[in-house]
């Protein structure tokens, strides 16, 4: 019966280990997308006040 119990612990450990990788590989994606999000804000912004004072000129 341990030996049956400490292969579904591996397992479970295993699966556990897995979901982590998948996880941390997520939030490093996430991150390394985050770096562009202000540079496009800015650059919209910047694109709008353009617009906008070409409009009334």
């Amino acid at each position: 019966m341990t030996a049956e119990t400490n292969k579904k612990d591996q397992v479970l450990h295993d699966k556990i280990q897995a979901e982590i990788a998948k996880l941390l590989a997520e939030t490093s994606r996430i991150n390394s997308e985050n770096k562009w999000y202000p540079l496009i804000v800015g650059a919209t912004a910047t694109l709008a006040i353009v617009a906008a004072v070409k409009v009334f000129i």
